[in-house]
């Protein structure tokens, strides 16, 4: 399996934290060398494993953004 390449451009916000110091966020990432997207996925401690998660691109985390608006929380 080949190596992901991959750049955190921006640490956006901690979602969540594990009991074992995993935090799920939302960052800003470049996937090999492609333009940067948005990511929501669970990060060790030290950044160098991840889990499985989800990569939007803007128009589609606006799209988010309209329909989180909407809910009444």
């Amino acid at each position: 399996m080949a190596d992901i390449k991959f750049e955190i451009k921006e640490k956006l916000g901690v979602l969540s934290e594990s009991s074992k110091g995993w935090t799920k966020e939302l960052r800003l990432i470049s996937w090999n060398d492609r333009e940067a997207k948005y990511d929501i996925r669970e990060w060790s401690p030290e950044d160098d494993k991840m889990g499985k998660g989800l990569t939007i691109s803007v128009d589609e985390m606006k799209k988010l953004k309209d329909l989180l608006n909407g809910l009444a929380l």
